[in-house]
């Protein structure tokens, strides 16, 4: 299991996917599959195949903290409209390492309680520990991105907070946490599509919420406030990965690689013993 892309993708997807300035969100194809030249044939067999190496690099990242004390984690952020595949990624790639060492967050509308305190409160509430994989399911740029499309604030208010996320991102990552932002991108299209599905099967009714429809009059607002986050908020310390998420499993397996260069650069070995090991054996045989 060797933790470099496979043959299909073109080039790194730490590399193809990273926001640059002068991207524009208005060019994004939703429905493209950026450095990686395989199909969708490939994508079971392939997912699989990159899931062992992820669970391995997450196993070591746990036992690492367990084992020596290591304090570092990582956060994946995923951010997208309704129908981005964000709860796909969680399932079918997250849901693929060890959930002891998973610290998983969906951030919906906030609750009376959070609303009392600063919109960082809850996000810090929910930082992954230790040894840890972080997710969250939206995060701190809904309120760079709903807050500002509906005027839930003034724009002062809003316009300050990306200098203030990005020195929040900043004090994460010098305390050890690697932040992994992934921006979902869905055509419009295929949005509707999805949301059709779950009216017209009762098993997902409970996924469907009116208001979806709704925020699809206002996209033209969300693709400035998606603009917006990126160019404010891609730094060198926790940069945007742009992925477009038409083809699920694409995006499935961009954000797995994204996951397992992230891991990969983190060094991780399995921790030494802190025991004689051939002792311990002679020790279990006359047990």
């Amino acid at each position: 299991m060797s933790p470099e892309p496979p043959g299909r993708w073109t080039a790194p997807p730490h590399e193809r996917l990273r926001f640059s300035p002068g991207d524009r969100v208005a060019d994004i194809d939703a429905d493209a599959t950026p450095g990686f030249d395989g199909a969708k044939s490939d994508a079971a067999t392939l997912q699989a195949d990159r899931n062992a190496v992820l669970a391995e690099l997450q196993e070591k990242l746990y036992a690492n903290n367990i084992a020596a004390g290591d304090p570092r984690s990582v956060l994946l952020v995923l951010q997208g409209m309704d129908t981005a595949g964000k709860g796909g990624i969680v399932k079918h790639v997250v849901g693929a390492v060890n959930p002891m060492g998973v610290r998983y967050t969906a951030f919906g509308r906030p609750t009376e309680e959070e609303l009392a305190h600063h919109y960082l409160w809850r996000i810090r509430r929910a930082l992954p520990p230790a040894g840890h994989i972080g997710v969250f399911d939206r995060s701190h740029y809904e309120d760079v991105l709903v807050v500002r499309v509906h005027n839930l604030v003034p724009p002062e208010v809003w316009g300050a907070r990306y200098d203030e996320i990005n020195a929040f991102e900043r004090e994460l990552v010098d305390g050890g946490t690697t932040l992994v932002k992934v921006a979902l991108f869905v055509s419009l299209d295929e949005q509707k599509k999805h949301l059709r599905e779950r009216l017209e099967n009762p098993a997902k009714h409970w996924k469907y919420n009116p208001a979806d429809i709704d925020e699809r009059r206002h996209w033209p607002a969300y693709r400035d406030a998606y603009q917006a986050m990126l160019d404010r908020t891609s730094t060198d310390d926790a940069p945007w990965y742009v992925v477009p998420s038409d083809r699920r499993w694409y995006s499935r397996l961009a954000v797995t690689e994204l996951l397992i260069q992230t891991l990969t650069d983190l060094n991780l070995a399995w921790p030494p013993p802190t025991f004689d090991v051939e002792a311990e054996k002679r020790r279990l045989d006359r047990a």
